[in-house]
């Protein structure tokens, strides 16, 4: 069994999903590993992951909509917002969504349906440094 892991930085710049998928695929090949299964975890509570449509930009603009309105930014609806009124909300978008994934390996590549891709999806109006911790075991 062969692991490899390294930590991809996201620079995000304002609330938005930002396409991760090549920079993963990158990490898979250059791990060596063949068959086995790639772990993302991101470190962060604020922000989360998500594997969705890479072909039409509109089912990713319409997740940002619906989001907004299941969560929406209102100061009267949350007790904590240390860090401005976009914080808890943030919270609560990755509570519902997910901080890590798994994706197989096969013959070397990350084994994603044809229209997936891979995304960090950063909750926060303002932009932060995001940290995907990426974890290759296989042989």
């Amino acid at each position: 069994m062969i692991y490899h892991q390294q930590v991809l930085k996201v620079p995000t710049g304002r609330q938005s999903l930002y396409a991760i998928t090549g920079a993963v695929a990158a990490i898979v090949a250059e791990a060596g590993i063949e068959t086995g299964l790639c772990t993302l975890f991101l470190r962060h509570t604020s922000a989360s992951l998500l594997i969705q449509e890479n072909a039409d930009p509109d089912v990713l603009a319409d997740l940002e909509t619906f989001f907004s309105r299941l969560v929406p930014e209102d100061r009267r609806a949350y007790r904590h917002g240390a860090e401005g009124l976009d914080d808890m909300p943030a919270h609560i978008r990755t509570a519902l969504t997910h901080t890590s994934e798994n994706i197989p390996i096969a013959a070397g590549q990350l084994v994603l349906g044809t229209w997936q891709g891979i995304y960090l999806w950063e909750h926060r109006r303002q932009g932060h440094q995001r940290e995907v911790v990426v974890h290759v075991a296989g042989t």
